[in-house]
């Protein structure tokens, strides 16, 4: 900015005064949070494992916006509770990724797991990233301040895939795929607590309610899901029959509803968790994976592997909406950042209020000006 002496020609005085009105004004509206963002909207990303790379979407327009390189054949992906940190698995590097969701860039070296990772969930607290190794039939835990390894791998059943941590932060449940069992690990002492709990066939994904109570656990060779009661680690009632090699699961934010993918009949079931039926059928794209609810709970995310689309259904009426979303090549995974990116920056009614005193204090202080001038 160029600065002047005072009282040139056709300045009459006014502007400094007025610029410094101005400036206080809108130093008020930062100071008081004034200018906010409107509804910021989260990201989804895509985890394509043949493409080694992450898709993130704009869940509002339903465009790509960026590709990122991770590691080989990336699996799945998780994203801290604060939306800083993407977690992602490279079943082929024996990795883990993490990706700044600021800039959706890799950040630091890749972190060394054990075989073939797969799963991962991060606490509530966002301290920990438990990740399956299914090569080595165990869980490495990172601790995510350093993001380093903590602790030996803990030992769990054959094959490990999902994963998924319980609300209240002390026990994760890993679907072993080998195993026929869902292992439960204490997260204190981070070992194993008692004996592993026998579901279907070939589990695969694992999703916990949100008031903690059940976990949903999906059985791709038995064409069903098998439900958990946490309290006393056993399953209750009968399996519910879904469509064929229900892979990924996913729960909505009210419990009401939970979603799972067929593998095989590229269709997503929706079950009641009030009677634990399959209450609707929705076709989606071809090899639909490992699915997740939106923050907000009225969409549902599902990344279609034989497609390299993501299909977007609207939990309100149980039906696709819009094109599929083209990403990169053989989408396995998707997580929502919860924090979001900004959208139009808006200004509140007081944030408007303190604009219209600053301008006319900007235009009173210009018509006085120019009045001493005059005389």
């Amino acid at each position: 900015m160029t600065h002047r002496q005072s009282g040139l020609s056709g300045d009459n005085g006014w502007r400094p005064i007025g610029l410094i009105v101005a400036g206080v004004a809108c130093l008020g509206f930062v100071a008081s949070g004034a200018v906010r963002t409107a509804n910021a909207a989260p990201l989804a990303y895509v985890t394509n494992s043949a493409s080694a790379s992450v898709s993130v979407i704009n869940t509002v327009t339903k465009t790509v916006l960026s590709n990122i390189s991770v590691g080989l054949t990336p699996e799945q992906i998780a994203i801290t509770p604060n939306g800083a940190r993407a977690y992602v698995t490279n079943s082929g590097s024996n990795t883990v990724s993490v990706i700044d969701t600021g800039g959706n860039a890799v950040v630091g070296s890749p972190i060394s797991v054990g075989s073939n990772p797969v799963g991962i969930a991060i606490t509530p607290n966002g301290a920990r990233a438990y990740v399956t190794n299914s090569g080595s039939n165990t869980v490495s835990v990172i601790d995510t301040a350093g993001n380093a390894v903590v602790g030996s791998p803990i030992p769990v059943g054959s094959s490990p895939a999902g994963i998924a941590v319980i609300p209240n932060g002390a026990r994760v449940y890993v679907a072993n795929f080998g195993s026929t069992t869902v292992s439960v690990i204490d997260t204190g002492g981070n070992a194993v607590v008692g004996s592993p709990i026998p579901v279907g066939s070939n589990p695969v994904g694992i999703a916990i309610t949100p008031n903690g109570a059940r976990a949903y656990v999906t059985n791709s060779g038995s064409n069903t899901v098998s439900v958990i009661d946490t309290a006393g680690n056993a399953v209750v009632g009968s399996p519910i029959p879904v469509g064929s090699s229900p892979a990924g699961i996913a729960v909505i934010p009210n419990g009401a509803r939970v979603y799972v993918s067929n593998f095989v009949d590229n269709t997503v079931s929706v079950i009641d968790t009030a009677t634990n039926t399959v209450i609707t059928t929705i076709p989606v794209g071809s090899r639909p994976d490992f699915l997740a609810v939106s923050p907000d709970g009225a969409s549902v995310y599902v990344p279609n592997q034989g497609s390299n689309t993501v299909s977007v259904i609207a939990t309100a009426t149980n039906s696709v909406t819009g094109s599929p979303i083209a990403v990169g090549t053989a989408p396995t995974g998707i997580a929502f950042n919860h924090v979001g990116a900004p959208i139009i920056p808006t200004l509140s009614d007081g944030a408007l209020l303190l604009l219209f005193v600053a301008m006319a204090a900007t235009l009173a202080v210009r018509i006085a000006g120019r009045s001493i001038v005059d005389q």
